[in-house]
């Protein structure tokens, strides 16, 4: 068993995104699904990857007193990092075309933050990032991707493991699964930490 310090043990997943339900699942963890709305604001002063992890642990800290003494809850959190600026998820069509028109032919930065929760060790969390560069997207392309794959619940109005993804990325520098929204190698990492 990959995982004996987990047996008996019910781990949550805080998230409704199939990616990362799909991520979860490939370290063979078998998460049930909570859904709540959790107010994800923060400081004007945050700045960067710290964003992200700040989300995280907010979510985090909307289900801590639900959880039962055997849980193990999972948040994470995905932004995009463009000329200083952050990039979340898009409104409506139009902010999306702007978006992604934004990212085209230049190297931005996503930062996906990961916590695992228990109510013995609290919050335990981390931030990993990775430099994405898009080659120059044309006009029409931007419109069929928004159009047909509707990235409103993305940042940066893009997934990674879409066409946009397939068709825009030049290189990438880091961690693919950071940028689909969740650093797979983290998460193991942190689930591994509560042995101790």
């Amino acid at each position: 068993m990959l995982y004996p310090h987990l047996n008996g043990r019910r781990v949550i997943l805080a998230s409704q995104s199939p990616r990362r339900l799909e991520l979860v699942r490939g370290l063979e963890l078998d998460p049930v699904i909570w859904l709540k709305e959790v107010d994800e604001s923060f400081p004007s002063t945050l700045k960067g990857p710290e964003i992200a992890e700040y989300v995280t642990r907010l979510k985090a800290e909307a289900y801590l007193d639900e959880l039962e003494d055997r849980d193990v809850l999972i948040t994470g959190d995905t932004i995009v990092l463009l000329e200083g600026g952050d990039l979340q998820k898009p409104h409506d069509r139009d902010e999306a075309i702007s978006m992604l028109q934004r990212l085209s032919g230049k190297t931005h930065t996503v930062a996906s933050g990961i916590a695992v929760t228990t109510r013995e060790k609290g919050i335990l969390s981390a931030v990993d990032t990775c430099e994405v560069t898009f080659k120059s997207l044309a006009p029409e392309l931007i419109a069929h991707y928004v159009d047909q794959y509707q990235p409103l619940d993305k940042a940066g109005a893009y997934g990674v493991q879409d066409l946009i993804g397939f068709a825009g990325v030049e290189a990438m520098k880091g961690s693919y699964f950071t940028v689909m929204g969740l650093p797979t190698h983290l998460l193991f990492e942190l689930i591994n930490n509560l042995k101790s």
